[in-house]
């Protein structure tokens, strides 16, 4: 009989998980335990490169747990990313608190989330870096299926 070759993780590749992504002390960021597996399409933008990297060459069954560092996840906070807005650009009924994340619209439409730093004098300073930058992640995941993409 001849080798049945196994289908691993590559480019292209259709890939059904369970994941984890945690912080180092355990505090969980998302996870898809307890719910509904995730399904999405190698290189199609759903999840960042570094965790993508982590994926290639496993199969069907394997269960992998990585400590990954900021450089190649969610990158370190940026001053830059920082924004101090006037207290009327929001909307009189949102009660804001320091430590809110809230959604805000960009200009092209796109949502990102932004972290309430202060609120002082008619002003909000606004942190829009990711919250998970400058952390360490650990990634566990739990291959279910794989099917080559058909093009």
């Amino acid at each position: 009989m001849g080798d049945v070759e196994v289908l691993t993780i590559g480019h292209d590749c259709e890939v059904t998980m369970h994941f984890t992504l945690a912080l180092e002390d355990g505090t969980i960021a998302d996870a898809t335990i307890d719910g509904e597996p995730m399904t999405f399409t190698m290189g199609d933008g759903t999840l960042i490169q570094g965790l993508e990297m982590v994926l290639y060459g496993l199969k069907a069954g394997d269960k992998q747990s990585l400590s990954i560092d900021p450089r190649d996840t969610f990158g370190f906070p940026e001053d830059d990313n920082i924004h101090t807005l006037a207290r009327n650009e929001f909307s009189d009924d949102l009660n804001i608190e320091e430590g809110m994340i809230i959604g805000f619209s960009t200009p092209s439409g796109d949502e990102i989330p932004g972290a309430i730093m202060e609120i002082k004098d008619g002003e909000v300073k606004v942190d829009f870096n990711h919250p998970l930058a400058g952390h360490e992640v650990v990634f566990s995941v739990e291959i279910i299926e794989i099917k080559p993409v058909q093009n």
